[in-house]
């Protein structure tokens, strides 16, 4: 029986380090996020400041894990083989859910996910236990503390309202001071503001980041807390003595500060979240450390209540956890993914929006312009001339490829770390997700960057993110309850399956990660394109782009519409059900591509930009219409073989088939002319693509004609002539679009 329960304890551990990997990917967002979208220093420079805070911060706490130990499960009514299906259940669902927002690009707070998967475990067993209870004796409140789920919820709340209207006023305020052309008499504002902005780093620091670290004492503690106005002012007057200093020695100021903050904010993290990630191995080992030193036995009988108690973590669990963490860090492209979303729902330029638009969104917006328009009526004319002067944001000073500009990564880094550290003084269970990520929010709405063509975008992508912070408490009490319930009646067999699954979908989402990469792989040149300075430099990159797009939606035309005349022909309805699938993907992306387009058509702005504009529009319309083609050819051959009728004749077949791959020819044949820029050989693929017409009109007639002299069946005829039809068309839309391309590409 102890040699079963080690291996608990082993695939624990080992679940522990898959929940460090993706939770510090999930996490990073945290602390990274204003570095990296104001571009303070070499992404390599941002890792490595946040690894050493990271790495500090891991092998420096406490090990105060008392939260997973009975911050939610109330021991003493639990045994030794019930609580260790619950850790086993939490580590499980939590590696899994956490994965999942990872490869969404969605920041949630693993906070609430523990949380919520101790809550639903814990409630899980409880049941099982009220249940074969006899004494009556037992109930949900002697079993769980929801005491602590219900501060979480509430925390949710205050911390985002919280936290976006301070970003937004905060922000507002610091522009009025310094303006989007910063650089602007800084002479003495840099010193007052370098000096707050450290002096309130160290205040967080004390605060939440070091107060749970091994030097900390509980007489240092109380020095802190009965000298906090003098550090605190001593701290400004020094700061601020050295910030001007650096200042005068040329050193950009706001890069040192947001380097500061990066580091705090990573070594808060890693001390004070550590636990979310390691607490419930640690308390599953303590637990078989006590069970094998009292001897073993029934696990069933042995009880729990000594986790009542609270354990010092040894110090190279920490050390261990901190190089995980580290590594982590510093080799997740699923972090970068989670990153990419805050910076783009907060960038200063406009671009590609990941999110699309909602009801919501768009009520919102229009009422705050109803407000807002309000307002400016009754504002003085001279108040509004000063800020408008103040916030003139074609002024924005852009580290080269920045989403925003040094300014607002210092605030939002400075306003993070002072209300996290506020919120922990007043006992006010804040995540720090929650408000880094809502202060980046707020302090981009203040900062002008959503603009009345983004707002509705930003807005969504907002909505989407805090919904899926409640969609993980849900997800995380369900899946939990749901896991503990099949280990407790399954046992190991269960527990075996449940890691392999765990490291199946790991790896699955890996390869899920790797090929939307791959599909993105044009943000790169749009990035370029939003960045560019001059016209000059925009044209030859929205021809790139262009030639990309189509490219890519010429070679998606010919795949899918082989796939789909041979799914009919074959009556493969699994491939013609992933061809659908594959034409609504197609759609979306092809608008993205659109939109992104029609940005860069705009930074042109000469005197051939109207023209270049229609050109562009009738060859996005004509790659629209190629994949309305495949739509409407896959929908009726679906249902057809779907509903099991009658397939194709033979005689049919071998007349189509020789003209389906002339169409796949023609197409790849148009792609080819695009990338060789060979359009002088337009003329003769239009000729070639009015035979292929004619042929598919001659077609049409031969089977209208067995239509009305033969029996041929009505349903597969109609199905076959629809196909004849969209072909026909398809070649049609060819022409318009090499000859849109050529008009777009000739500048002359």
């Amino acid at each position: 029986m102890e040699t079963i329960y080690l291996g608990f304890v082993i695939f624990l551990f080992m679940l522990a380090v898959f929940d460090l990997m993706v939770g510090v990917s999930n996490d990073a967002v945290n602390f990274l996020n204003s570095a990296v979208g104001a571009k303070a220093a070499s992404f390599r420079t941002i890792i490595i400041v946040a690894a050493v805070g990271v790495f500090l911060g891991a092998s420096m706490s406490n090990g105060m894990m008392d939260i997973a130990r009975h911050g939610i499960v109330l021991p003493e009514h639990y045994y030794f083989d019930e609580i260790m299906c619950i850790f086993l259940a939490v580590m499980i669902t939590d590696v899994i859910l956490l994965d999942v927002f990872n490869s969404l690009g969605l920041p949630t707070s693993t906070t609430v996910s523990m949380v919520f998967e101790l809550l639903g475990s814990a409630f899980a067993m409880s049941m099982v236990k009220i249940a074969n209870d006899t004494t009556g004796e037992l109930s949900l409140l002697n079993l769980l503390n929801t005491d602590k789920a219900l501060s979480v919820i509430i925390a949710i709340f205050v911390s985002v309202a919280i936290a976006f209207v301070f970003g937004t006023l905060i922000q507002f305020l610091a522009r009025l001071f310094f303006s989007f052309n910063y650089k602007k008499g800084l002479t003495w504002k840099i010193g007052l503001f370098g000096g707050l902005a450290a002096t309130a780093i160290v205040y967080f620091m004390l605060i939440k980041g070091v107060k749970d670290l091994t030097f900390m004492t509980p007489e240092n503690k109380q020095w802190v807390a009965d000298n906090t106005l003098l550090i605190v002012g001593g701290c400004f007057v020094v700061f601020t003595v050295i910030m001007q200093l650096l200042h005068f020695l040329k050193v950009n100021v706001f890069k040192v500060i947001v380097l500061l903050g990066t580091f705090a904010l990573a070594m808060a993290f890693a001390g004070n979240d550590l636990v979310n990630f390691i607490g419930v191995p640690l308390a599953g080992y303590d637990s078989y450390v006590h069970y094998v030193a009292a001897g073993g036995g029934d696990p069933s009988s042995f009880s729990v209540e000594f986790l009542n108690s609270s354990a010092k973590t040894p110090t190279l669990f920490l050390v261990i956890a901190g190089a995980i963490m580290v590594y982590a860090l510093a080799t997740s492209k699923k972090a970068r993914n989670v990153i990419k979303t805050s910076v783009d729902l907060s960038k200063q330029d406009g671009g590609d929006e990941m999110f699309g638009s909602s009801r919501v969104a768009r009520s919102l917006v229009r009422n705050t312009v109803n407000v807002f328009n309000a307002v400016m009526k009754v504002t003085p004319r001279c108040v509004k001339d000063w800020a408008n002067k103040r916030l003139n944001s074609d002024e924005v000073i852009l580290e080269n490829g920045a989403a925003f500009d040094l300014v607002r990564a210092s605030v939002g880094l400075v306003l993070a770390g002072l209300l996290i550290a506020l919120g922990t003084s007043m006992k006010l269970p804040l995540s720090t997700t929650y408000v880094t990520f809502m202060v980046a929010m707020g302090t981009s709405l203040a900062d002008k960057a959503w603009g009345r063509e983004t707002a509705v975008f930003r807005i969504t992508g907002v909505i989407s993110v805090i919904g899926g912070w409640f969609i993980t408490a849900g997800a995380a009490f369900i899946a939990a309850a749901l896991v503990v319930l099949a280990l407790y009646y399954g046992g190991v067999v269960v527990c075996v399956i449940m890691v392999a699954l765990v490291i199946f979908m790991l790896i699955r989402s890996g390869k899920m990660l790797r090929k939307k990469n791959q599909k993105t792989a044009d943000d790169d040149l749009f990035d370029q394109i939003v960045t560019a300075k001059s016209k000059d430099e925009v044209w030859p990159l929205l021809q790139k782009h262009v030639q990309l797009t189509e490219e890519s939606n010429l070679q998606f035309v010919a795949d899918t519409y082989n796939r789909i005349t041979n799914g009919f022909i074959k009556e493969d309805l699994r491939s013609l059900r992933h061809a659908s699938l594959l034409i609504r993907e197609a759609k979306k992306m092809l608008k993205r591509s659109r939109r992104k387009e029609l940005i860069g058509l705009r930074k042109t702005q000469d005197e051939v930009a109207i023209e270049k504009n229609t050109w562009l529009h009738l060859g996005i319309n004509s790659c629209q219409q190629l994949n309305y083609c495949l739509r409407r050819l896959c929908e009726p051959c679906e249902e057809h073989v779907d509903n099991n009728f009658e397939r194709l004749p033979q005689e049919c077949v071998k007349e189509f088939v020789p003209l389906r791959d002339n169409v796949v020819y023609m197409v790849d044949r148009a792609r080819e002319i695009i990338t060789t820029h060979d359009y002088a050989s337009i003329n003769d693929f239009r000729v070639e693509c009015s035979k292929l017409k004619e042929a598919f009109s001659e077609l049409r007639e031969k089977q209208l004609a067995r239509l009305r002299n033969d029996d041929t069946n009505i349903a597969v005829s109609y199905v076959y002539l629809n196909m004849i039809q969209e072909s026909e068309e398809m070649i049609s839309q060819l022409r318009h679009l090499l000859r849109a391309v050529d008009k777009f590409n000739n500048r002359d």
